[in-house]
């Protein structure tokens, strides 16, 4: 049973919360606390899965016990109300808080974001990764992009489809944008998975408070390096892919969906690149020395791959659920049903494309066998489909097969 703390000064709305979770209390194990201090030690006596907490309150406000909780204990989900929305607020709560929920909040809304995190739990069985993965306030951004970002926020001509296009060049501020607008302490009143979109609702003056004013971006440091690893060649892969997807016969509906999902599709590799350097160098050159696929290699070590790190953060994150779908099964699509081809199938499609394109390129041009992603894509009903495919995006390879000609 998952164990839930919920925190708030005034005794009405801790009553209040009570009053409305009460339906729950066969599925969670629930305890409140009237303040930060009492909810640590509560912690500290027993183990929680979620921590609800509201944002003010006197001496310990939600944005310090949060603090608290992250370096604690990390591997808890955590989650601000707040009836506030002032950027100063935002600045404080956004490197510390995986969710955000707007108060009121109603109980069905408040029920779903408990539900989905506690599911969310069980995707990582590992105690430890669940630490370092939730201990994450922030992903690493490009140094080369983090710049353009910056000089473009600082700029008083730059526009927002001008700074959307830099954003978009990277998966780490991508994904904490989207984030950011998804909560309902920022939020759209819709699902927003197309970064235009997001970075025109937050607008420019938020955008620049939070990445000039606040550590929620930091830059990658390359140093030590990893063997076989490149952030900037994850990023042209991750790219590379959406704009496969943009050439697949994607319904129009999940278009923006699938584009994000392809964008974010590797993030975890990042995560692991960044949290986890030295595990990760060793599955770099396993994978390397014995020809196993690098996920492979990875659940034969944690019982899952970095599509589940990935999705396991952007899920906490309260990124949309189809998008952490996708992401947890770009590499095994078939482990859900697909009337249609949908955004699950078009990432899985579009990934394979997009490495067979980079199979051409320079020193590392290699013969790419599709024949072992045949069992999955004759499951998916697009097997018969590939040759076409393959001639569609052929030209993406052009600059690689440049690239090999030099």
């Amino acid at each position: 049973m998952k164990r839930v703390l919920f925190v708030d000064d005034e005794f009405h709305n801790l009553d209040g919360l009570r009053r409305i979770m009460r339906p729950m209390r066969d599925e969670w194990d629930m305890a409140f606390a009237s303040s930060g201090e009492l909810a640590l030690e509560l912690m500290a006596a027993s183990p929680f899965d979620v921590i609800v907490s509201d944002m003010r309150m006197p001496g310990m406000d939600g944005a310090q016990l949060l603090t608290h909780v992250r370096e604690l204990y990390p591997q808890v989900v955590r989650i601000v109300l707040s009836g506030h929305t002032e950027i100063a607020t935002a600045l404080r709560v956004v490197p510390v808080a995986h969710q955000f929920l707007a108060k009121p909040c109603d109980a069905e809304m408040l029920r779903v974001a408990i539900e989905r995190a506690s599911h969310l739990l069980a995707l990582l069985n590992d105690e430890s990764l669940r630490s370092y993965v939730g201990a994450l306030g922030d992903l690493p951004a490009l140094p080369r992009t983090y710049a353009e970002l910056t000089q473009a926020l600082e700029d008083p001509e730059s526009s927002l489809p001008r700074i959307a296009g830099i954003v978009e060049q990277d998966q780490g501020i991508s994904a904490k944008i989207l984030q950011l607008v998804n909560s309902a302490f920022f939020g759209s009143p819709h699902i927003v998975t197309d970064i235009q979109t997001a970075v025109s609702y937050l607008g420019i003056n938020t955008l620049k408070c939070l990445v000039l004013s606040v550590e929620i971006f930091r830059i990658f440091d390359s140093e030590p390096t990893l063997p076989g690893f490149s952030p900037e060649d994850l990023q042209q892969h991750a790219q590379l892919t959406a704009h496969i997807i943009g050439r697949l016969p994607v319904p129009k509906h999940i278009a923006d969906l699938a584009l994000a999902s392809a964008m974010l599709h590797d993030i975890g590799k990042l995560i692991e690149a960044w949290a986890l350097p030295g595990r990760f160098a060793e599955f770099l050159g396993e994978a390397v020395s014995t020809g196993r696929p690098l996920y492979e290699v990875e659940q034969a070590a944690f019982g899952f791959s970095h599509a589940e790190i990935g999705a396991y953060l952007l899920g906490i994150w309260g990124l949309p659920y189809a998008v952490v779908e996708t992401v947890a099964l770009h590499h095994a699509p078939n482990r859900v049903p697909h009337p249609s081809f949908d955004a699950p199938a078009a990432v899985y499609v579009a990934n394979i494309l997009a490495h067979q394109l980079e199979s051409l390129r320079g020193d590392r041009a290699q013969e790419f066998d599709l024949e072992k992603y045949r069992e999955d894509l004759v499951r998916l009903g697009v097997w018969e489909k590939m040759t076409e495919w393959q001639a569609l995006v052929q030209d993406l390879a052009e600059p690689m097969l440049d690239a090999a000609a030099n």
